[in-house]
């Protein structure tokens, strides 16, 4: 009688993150993980104590992805500008696997090479060594926030996006100038929110370095 077959970490993984650029981190399952292997949840438990952890690592695989064939050029901000490119280009090819990076995080060699570069980055800057690891906080949470949000919108359909505009079009243009006099008076000029992603990514990044460098003795 044949044995069922094992899956190696790496296939596993691979049909999870296959799994998640069709679905979302609350859909996922091991079980539907399982069934799309062939095989039953205990096996894969073997591989990963829980979801979360099994998440973790199909996020850190991102990380390792974005990471592959880095070399830091330029000073400091140049560095921690790049790193951010990529980083935002890396997840902008698998969207839907940008909400588990910055709901779950993760602890993979990946992440360690994020965190590497980031400290080493800040650490050249000039700011003293007891400010660097609040800097590299504030970094990364920015960054995972704005990756995520980008991520998100790019995920709708062009139905859903459709929808979302005229409702956007009806509270902005709509709004009764009495009660909302700002809204009304920016009305035409305000854009909603998946309007030029790219250039307030890098000016919301701009801005935070420039904070940083304005601390640095």
């Amino acid at each position: 009688m044949t044995g069922r077959r094992r899956w190696s970490t790496e296939e596993i993984l691979d049909t999870a993150a296959t799994l998640l650029r069709t679905g979302d981190a609350e859909s996922f399952s091991v079980r539907k993980l399982a069934a799309a292997l062939g095989t039953d949840s205990s096996s894969l438990y073997r591989h990963f104590r829980n979801k979360t952890e099994l998440l973790r690592a199909v996020a850190d695989r991102i990380l390792l992805a974005a990471m592959d064939g880095y070399r830091p050029e330029g000073d400091w901000k140049q560095r921690i500008a790049a790193l951010a490119v990529r980083l935002r280009e890396a997840f902008g090819e698998q969207p839907q696997l940008a909400t588990v990076w910055g709901r779950y995080g993760s602890g993979g060699t990946g992440s360690r090479l994020v965190m590497e570069e980031l400290l080493q980055a800040l650490r050249t800057s000039g700011l003293p060594d007891e400010e660097v690891p609040a800097r590299y906080h504030r970094i990364v949470i920015l960054l995972a926030a704005l990756i995520s949000s980008e991520a998100g919108i790019s995920t709708i359909s062009p139905e859903e996006y459709e929808q979302g505009m005229e409702q956007f079009r009806v509270a902005v243009l709509g709004a009764d100038p009495e009660r909302f006099p700002a809204l009304a008076h920016f009305a035409r000029d305000v854009r909603p929110l998946g309007a030029d992603r790219g250039a307030a990514f890098e000016e919301i990044l701009t801005a935070q370095l420039a904070h940083i460098e304005a601390l640095i003795p």
